[in-house]
């Protein structure tokens, strides 16, 4: 079964080979351009012209590409000052603040961050000081973002993290996580194997994750605790780090070795499988056959190909379909079936159903 980018998708074919933008059309970019804005992705375009030289791109085209450029440049910014007042706050409190997924693109100073867009900041600290981190952060002025008794026992009781902190002047908003995924989902990757392995930065007491550490978050964020509809960014963050890190020899057999270790070999399947579909050649063929043990039984493995391929990528909502709407249902449906076992999702899925009839009724 082939699954290479369809030709009316023109995102794809341009995040495979940026050189097809010198080479569309006007009506070829109207689509791209919103493609490209709705998957938070139009900034990596920009970042791509300027590479291959913005005269080659049309001149109507330029100012939306340059406008993202900026904006990102703009959150790249922004979130160097957030790393920075969160070191500030709690570096007396604890000796190791590892810099999650944007953040840690960005302080590592790796090209993933181009072009990127950040909507929050993410950090892992280790679970004994997490009272100490949260009193911290609190009393530098973040504050919950979830106030209803069921959502705080809900993080607190089951996930990964603390209820989501902003910052009430900068609107900044912060997830301070003790592991990588819930503590009730069925992978349960040891969080102090993450944090001794953590590389550190010039700036003590900030670390981020070693290279393979890096990509198999990145993994287990997507396809066991995330929504993949719509989430073609987080596989292009998966491609600019496997060519950033898989030149390296002992990065691939450390991968393989390394997602064993902390059971998360299948998401790495998955995020193997479908970078070989965005980006064909981009892992070696011997590794992704190594991969193949950890891959799902038939029927699931060809059903998930399929469901991933319609969700994945930015559906405009003129261009919405069914199977595109389909698709991302099940993926969710999926999410929540792989974050909590029976005994705890279906009361969970019970109260949120009766917390909104509730809302909808009040509002009347």
């Amino acid at each position: 079964m082939s699954y290479a980018p369809s030709a009316n998708r023109p995102l794809l074919q341009v995040l495979r080979e940026p050189e097809q933008m010198t080479h569309l059309a006007l009506a070829d970019w109207d689509l791209l351009v919103r493609q490209a804005r709705c998957a938070r992705l139009l900034g990596r375009l920009g970042y791509q012209a300027e590479q291959l030289g913005v005269e080659r791109i049309p001149e109507s085209v330029r100012p939306h590409l340059e406008a993202a450029s900026r904006t990102a440049e703009k959150h790249r910014t922004m979130m160097h000052w957030e790393i920075h007042q969160v070191r500030q706050v709690l570096g007396p409190v604890t000796q190791k603040i590892v810099l999650l997924k944007g953040a840690a693109y960005v302080a590592a100073g790796l090209p993933t961050a181009q072009g990127r867009l950040f909507s929050d900041m993410d950090i892992l600290v280790p679970k004994a000081d997490l009272a100490q981190v949260e009193q911290a952060l609190l009393a530098a002025g973040w504050q919950p973002m979830k106030l209803h008794p069921y959502d705080q026992r809900y993080y607190r009781a089951w996930m990964h993290e603390l209820p989501p902190l902003e910052h009430r002047t900068r609107q900044t908003t912060l997830d301070v996580h003790h592991t990588i995924l819930p503590e009730t989902g069925r992978l349960h990757p040891d969080p102090q194997k993450l944090l001794a392995d953590a590389r550190p930065l010039p700036e003590p007491p900030l670390y981020v994750l070693s290279p393979t550490d890096m990509l198999l978050h990145s993994a287990a964020h997507l396809f066991q605790d995330g929504e993949i509809g719509g989430a073609l960014r987080d596989l292009v963050d998966m491609a600019d780090l496997v060519r950033c890190f898989g030149a390296e020899p002992e990065f691939w057999p450390n991968l393989l070795h390394r997602a064993r270790q902390l059971e998360l070999g299948r998401p790495l399947w998955y995020a193997l499988a479908h970078l070989e579909w965005c980006f064909p050649g981009l892992t070696p063929k011997e590794v992704l056959q190594q991969a193949q043990s950890e891959r799902p039984p038939w029927p699931i493995r060809p059903l998930m190909h399929l469901l991933i391929r319609w969700a994945i990528q930015p559906e405009l909502p003129e261009h919405s379909t069914w199977l595109g709407q389909t698709a991302r249902w099940l993926l969710y449906v999926r999410s929540h079936w792989l974050r909590m076992p029976p005994r705890l999702l279906l009361p969970h899925l019970v109260h949120k159903a009766l917390r909104r009839w509730r809302h909808e009724e009040e509002e009347k």
